[in-house]
């Protein structure tokens, strides 16, 4: 029931910044938790960021906090996740993803715990 496309990757030099956007379809957008993943050549996926169904709880793995920022925009089914300060190790497909289930309280930081994930997008991090 729901569809995910991620857009507004590229390549961007170290220290600089990216806007990522999900967008959603369905009907269930925006009732569900949204995650964001990314994956490097040859290590697995691995959690980035999530934000709760209204976007009021954010939660970031500890590498990327103090320079990610994830929101999203319910009324337009869009998620963003700001990367600012960006390094070579941030390079890697970016997937965002929905929790199927109805308004969870909860967010999940496994990709196991959704259900619906988009294409993905390429950021390149250049030294």
């Amino acid at each position: 029931q729901v569809q995910l496309v991620e857009s507004g990757g590229g390549l961007v030099q170290a220290g600089g910044s990216l806007r990522l956007s999900c967008a959603g379809s369905g009907r269930t957008f925006s009732s569900s938790a949204m995650g964001w993943f990314r994956q490097a050549p040859g290590k697995e996926r691995e959690f980035v960021a999530a934000i709760r169904w209204n976007g009021g709880s954010s939660y970031y793995t500890d590498f990327v906090k103090g320079r990610f920022t994830i929101s999203r925009d319910n009324a337009k089914n869009t998620v963003y996740p700001q990367m600012n300060s960006l390094k070579p190790e941030d390079t890697a497909v970016y997937y965002c993803a929905a929790d199927a289930a109805f308004r969870r309280p909860q967010v999940a930081t496994s990709p196991r715990g959704y259900d619906y994930w988009g294409q993905g997008t390429q950021v390149t991090v250049s030294s």
